[in-house]
């Protein structure tokens, strides 16, 4: 992913009004971004627990969406999976994000949901975090991997909100 500038990420949201992208806050750490190690941006909203941001490249320009966690978590003694980097997790540690259409669908309230890792470190479980099953590889092709797959499931959600 290319280094993003604030503004390139408020711009970047595609089912949030101006005044909701400004309004959003950037991660405290947003200025040490290890972009080059990226394919997607994901953060809480540090002002509004329940609010979270996902940005992806599209196209060479960054494309982003606006996501709400649901109000209550699973219980952590149940196994979760996240279904963008497919880390398997406690429960607590996934979260079910509803993410408003882009356009008139979210203008009348049509919104589109999955279960994420409820910090949206989706990237950085990715490449770092191998399963069981996969140790026996070599760890860097994993990462490849798994962070190709990311993507395409990040844009694969991400089509569902344009849609």
């Amino acid at each position: 992913m290319h280094a993003l500038t604030e503004k390139q990420v408020r711009r970047s949201l595609v089912n949030c009004s101006r005044g909701e992208a400004e309004g959003m806050t950037l991660p405290r750490t947003f200025a040490e971004t290890p972009w080059e190690e990226l394919v997607v941006l994901g953060w809480r909203d540090p002002k509004a627990p329940l609010r979270g941001y996902l940005v992806v490249e599209r196209e060479g320009r960054p494309v982003g969406v606006a996501v709400r966690a649901a109000d209550t978590r699973m219980s952590s003694g149940t196994p979760a999976m996240c279904l963008l980097c497919q880390t398997a997790q406690a429960g607590s540690d996934v979260s079910l994000f509803t993410a408003r259409r882009a356009g008139e669908a979210g203008r009348n309230g049509n919104t589109v949901g999955t279960y994420v890792c409820a910090d949206l470190a989706c990237a950085v479980r990715a490449r770092e975090e191998i399963p069981p099953w996969l140790r026996e590889r070599d760890p860097e092709e994993v990462a490849a991997e798994r962070t190709a797959e990311l993507e395409q499931r990040v844009h694969g959600f991400l089509d569902a909100v344009l849609r």
